[in-house]
């Protein structure tokens, strides 16, 4: 398979599976940024406005850690309901190619809501160099470990039904009990340690971080070093696990 057909195969997946929604099923849009927006508003309120920056980080993080594991149920639905990866199998495309387009459909898919926290990070006055860097880096990490999790699974389930129940316990998992939209403080030392076991909060406490949100942890050298690190490494684990336990073909 040439580059020419690789990138054309890609371009295809993305306009099937991102753009062609976007037009057809606009509500969709709503749905996914309905969670961010939530525990943004929650934070807001309970807090009197105190938390809101946290809020708006840990949508961000939330919004793209929504595109990588929502990749589990279109992949599950094409490989059951339409046989879909069954004609891809039989045809010139690689896996890497599939599921990379599959991923950069859930990720321009999710770009209208991403854009809502971008905007209100910026007018916020959370947008620095620093942070817009690590920002890009976390986010693009947390998407890359979410879809190698979201494919391995796809690759078990048998119905898509199944993906329902996944779905909220990773989200659960992740995002609403790591401290991904408060300070690692606030939960009790047990909590704490048990949180190191999350990637989401390493994700998190890189941007806290760098923009400088009152209660979280300075951004030093070595606290980098271990956060991207922790971060990476569980990434790193996750494609390895993808690429040696994922079923491509049906046994």
């Amino acid at each position: 398979m040439t580059e020419r057909h690789r990138l054309r195969s890609l371009g295809t997946l993305v306009v099937l599976n991102g753009l062609i929604p976007i037009r057809t099923q606009p509500l969709y849009l709503v749905n996914l940024l309905a969670s961010p927006l939530s525990f943004l508003f929650f934070l807001t309120v309970v807090s009197h406005g105190a938390l809101i920056r946290y809020g708006i980080v840990g949508g961000m993080v939330l919004t793209m850690l929504s595109a990588g594991t929502g990749l589990q149920s279109d992949l599950t639905h094409y490989r059951h309901d339409l046989k879909f990866q069954d004609i891809v199998v039989a045809s010139p495309v690689e896996a890497p190619v599939y599921t990379l387009g599959m991923a950069l459909s859930e990720l321009v898919y999710s770009i209208p809501g991403l854009g809502v926290f971008v905007v209100l990070f910026v007018v916020d006055g959370l947008a620095t160099p620093l942070s817009v860097a690590v920002m890009l880096g976390v986010l693009l990490l947390v998407w890359g470990f979410a879809t190698a999790l979201a494919f391995t699974l796809a690759t078990y389930f048998q119905d898509v039904r199944e993906t329902f129940m996944f779905s909220p316990l990773i989200s659960l998992v992740l995002t609403v009990l790591p401290p991904v939209y408060y300070p690692l403080y606030y939960l009790p030392k047990w909590a704490q340690v048990a949180a190191r076991f999350s990637p989401t909060t390493y994700a998190a406490a890189l941007v806290q971080g760098a923009v400088h949100l009152p209660g979280a942890a300075p951004l030093t050298v070595s606290s980098a070093a271990v956060d991207w690190g922790a971060l990476g490494g569980v990434t790193a684990a996750l494609f390895l696990v993808a690429a040696f336990k994922a079923r491509w073909r049906e046994p």
